[in-house]
């Protein structure tokens, strides 16, 4: 069978279980999409990897098994989301040192985590999208798309206080980069989404 690749068409919150969120991966070339549904530690980790601008201070575990990766010099070629049973997808992730590749079985929330740190490509058979894959209207597209904030999604597991944000507008930019910094700092990732939308707004 063909791999098919895939490539993350955005995170949204789950209507079907509560605290879980839909992971949607979309084929490269064609129109069918792969929803998955995911714990909210793994989308905070897949939105924090896919963001540029915040990083978090400490290592979150799938940064650390990146890093434990490069020093010791092991390459992840690729992820392949490889069966489905009664709604769970099963994942594999192929890796390589010294030129012997070994593939381990890994959830596949996990392996997608990973393979955006590695910029790793995400494969399916075409027997899994027959069966799972389903077709986006445009405004499902566009809703979806809307609801992909990596800020919003990477704030979910630590609630913090909601902080005044009404003054931003008054601020100078150098301030607001420093508030920046100190809210990644203190891992409120939700603020530094609203400084940087005020920061983005000047530019």
């Amino acid at each position: 069978m063909s791999l098919i690749k895939l490539t993350i068409k955005g995170i949204s919150y789950s209507q079907t279980q509560s605290g879980a969120y839909a992971l949607v991966l979309s084929e490269m070339e064609g129109t069918r999409t792969l929803p998955i549904i995911i714990g909210a530690f793994e989308a905070q980790s897949i939105a924090i990897a896919l963001e540029a601008e915040i990083r978090p201070p400490r290592p979150l575990t799938h940064d650390l098994f990146k890093t434990f990766s490069d020093t010791f010099d092991i390459k992840i070629k690729e992820v392949i989301i490889h069966k489905l049973v009664d709604g769970v997808f099963f994942s594999s992730l192929v890796c390589e040192r010294e030129g012997v590749e070994e593939v381990l079985d890994t959830r596949t929330s996990d392996a997608i985590a990973i393979a955006v740190r590695f910029t790793a490509p995400i494969y399916t058979y075409e027997n899994i999208l027959d069966k799972a894959g389903i077709y986006l209207k445009i405004e499902e597209e566009m809703a979806l798309e809307n609801k992909f904030d990596t800020k919003e999604v990477s704030s979910e597991i630590e609630k913090k206080p909601q902080e005044d944000t009404s003054n931003f507008a008054s601020l100078p930019l150098k301030e607001l980069h420093k508030q920046l910094d100190e809210a990644v700092g203190n891992e409120n990732y939700e603020l530094a989404a609203k400084i940087r939308d005020e920061i983005s707004k000047r530019s």
